[in-house]
């Protein structure tokens, strides 16, 4: 039997391209965090040492690395339809893919807000979209399947559990808790978990259901004074950096 990590990085017998699945899920998301590692740590360098180079900017133009990325992902997800792809080149293109994925997302506070935040309190979006990429990514590259569907179901079966999982997920989604509502879609234990907690003060959830009472109890849960939240910021700044704003 082979083991876990082997079966990551399998090829064909004849070693001319990595096979589709988890072996080829693993270069995707690998480098998809050395990219996002890669363009954070320019990004911080940048703003802390003057002569490092930044991004391009002509005529009040600054074109964000996002950009690329959106170019590379194009161009690699075109290839790999079109043209019938031996190694080494499908390993690039795997690679190309990540990539493109790890500079789009580094940026995704951008897509949202539409204006450049990336230093600012919202752009720790940009954070939160790539640790739930990657845990997504994890789930699939270790072969879990999503929904817990682990033996197949009638069709209405399939489909109850399906919606079911969804909507669970779809509530810890609203009440902030996105990282457990992604993980949730292969372990439906997670969505439940994150569904029945109190939803964070600024989520939609609290926003449309929670009156004045509700809303005090959700900022003071995820008051930045407690522990949990002050590791979960301490982390956020670790790797992203802290934003220009100063917190309250």
């Amino acid at each position: 039997m082979r083991s876990p990590i082997s079966s990551l990085v399998a090829v064909d017998p004849f070693g001319d391209r990595l096979h589709p699945g988890p072996g080829a899920a693993f270069v995707v998301l690998a480098a998809f965090l050395v990219s996002f590692l890669v363009i954070r740590t320019s990004a911080r360098m940048t703003r802390s040492v003057s002569w490092w180079p930044g991004g391009i900017e002509t005529r009040g133009v600054h074109v964000h690395h996002l950009v690329w990325g959106i170019g590379l992902l194009l161009l690699t997800g075109f290839l790999s339809f079109a043209a019938p792809l031996e190694a080494p080149w499908w390993h690039l293109v795997a690679i190309g893919f990540g990539v493109g994925a790890g500079l789009t997302l580094d940026e995704f506070a951008l897509w949202v807000h539409l204006d450049d935040v990336y230093w600012q309190e919202q752009g720790r979006t940009s954070f939160d979209a790539v640790a739930c990429s990657l845990a997504f990514g994890a789930l699939v590259v270790l072969g879990t399947r999503p929904f817990g569907l682990d033996e197949p179901l009638s069709l209405w079966g399939t489909c109850a559990v399906v919606a079911g999982v969804v909507a669970l997920s779809g509530v810890a989604f609203a009440k902030g808790r996105v990282l457990l509502g992604v993980i949730g879609l292969f372990a439906p234990i997670a969505a439940l978990y994150g569904a029945a907690r109190l939803a964070r003060p600024a989520s939609p959830w609290a926003l449309w259901r929670y009156d004045a009472d509700q809303r005090a109890r959700a900022a003071a849960r995820f008051d930045a004074s407690r522990p949990i939240e002050r590791l979960r910021i301490r982390l956020g700044d670790l790797i992203a950096g802290r934003p220009s704003e100063v917190r309250s």
